[in-house]
């Protein structure tokens, strides 16, 4: 029994060492990737809001109409914020491509003025 119970008790230390060891910085690439997620994440989650938005204004304006057709009195609407449509996603540009674009743009400016 104790040399079952060592045996599992050092296996366990060795695998506690092994996820100790530490991980190489990510890439750029893999920095990049992981920004355009996250901003597809953000877009979604406005895209969500703005379907819950809408839905939560049909249902009020069928509360409404009910309301009406049954001659209940109702409350006025409270003030809330317009619906924001946020569009199509559309993807950052690279970070190497928007620093060559910029660093190419003194440049052209200067052979201009010359």
């Amino acid at each position: 029994m104790k040399p079952i119970a060592i045996a599992v008790i050092s296996s366990l230390l060795l695998c506690a060492a092994a996820t100790q060891a530490k991980l190489p910085a990510p890439s750029d690439e893999a920095k990049t990737k992981a920004a355009e997620a996250a901003a597809k994440t953000a877009w979604s989650n406005k895209v969500a809001d703005y379907q819950l938005c809408k839905s939560m204004d049909r249902v009020a304006a069928k509360y409404d109409a009910d309301a009406k057709k049954a001659a209940k009195a109702t409350k006025p609407p409270t003030a809330t914020p317009a619906c924001a449509d946020p569009g199509p996603f559309v993807a950052a540009a690279p970070a190497s491509a928007a620093a060559s674009a910029a660093a190419a743009a003194p440049a052209a400016s200067a052979a201009k003025k010359s």
